[in-house]
């Protein structure tokens, strides 16, 4: 069963996240501040933590850095109040995946956490087959029927994203946040470039198509 851990030091939005979760066949354990957080990650191991930012002693910047430090793969979402873009911009700096503010759809909720869940799973396989196409994320290495085709590590990179959630939409400036840093000055026109190249080394790909979305990005789509 996936265990998640929940950080939140308002009482009452902490049992309903927890209970919200446990109706959905997630094991789940509540902390009211980051030290006791700390303590449930000491005995038990856990697949996603929930935190808020705002919290006493220890806020949520500092706790996401801390559990940076002892795994790097584990998604960190942060739930909270603060909606500018110079928190959200603090958080993906330093190693969270997910960012909600208050107040919460749960709805949305259970699909991010899916979505986080999903990719922490591809993430720990570190290889994805699609036919005769594979990618090894260990080596960085492509293969199209046996042989290898030549991507940079940033084409590497979109593509392995792409693939990792197949039929799913990623805007440009989605894939901007996620490759080239959140507040970036370069143009979202630079994707249309890079996907224009892996266009052309997936040329002899018959597996899959990378498709463009008009007005939104792309989206991989595995060949029937």
């Amino acid at each position: 069963m996936i265990s998640i851990l929940v950080v939140e030091d308002d009482k009452d939005l902490n049992q309903t996240v927890c209970s919200v979760l446990k109706r959905h066949d997630y094991s789940v354990q509540g902390a009211l501040n980051a030290n006791d957080a700390f303590d449930l990650m000491y005995t038990d191991k856990f697949d996603l933590v929930i935190s808020d930012i705002m919290m006493p002693e220890v806020d949520g910047y500092e706790l996401a850095e801390t559990i940076r430090q002892l795994d790097n793969n584990i998604p960190i979402m942060f739930m909270t109040a603060r909606d500018d873009f110079e928190s959200k911009q603090i958080g993906f700096r330093i190693g969270v995946d997910d960012y909600m503010v208050k107040p919460i759809n749960f709805d949305e909720m259970l699909l991010r956490i899916g979505a986080l869940l999903r990719r922490a799973k591809i993430a720990s396989n570190k290889r994805l087959t699609i036919g005769s196409f594979i990618m090894d994320a260990d080596e960085h290495v492509v293969y199209n029927r046996g042989q290898v085709i030549e991507f940079t590590l940033r084409e590497f990179e979109l593509v392995f994203k792409l693939l990792s959630f197949p039929k799913k939409t990623f805007t440009r400036g989605q894939l901007m946040n996620d490759f080239w840093g959140v507040g970036t000055s370069t143009s979202t026109r630079t994707v249309d470039v890079y996907m224009t190249k892996i266009r052309e080394k997936l040329i002899d790909v018959d597996d899959f198509s990378i498709v463009t979305v008009r007005g939104l990005g792309y989206k991989a789509v595995p060949n029937e």
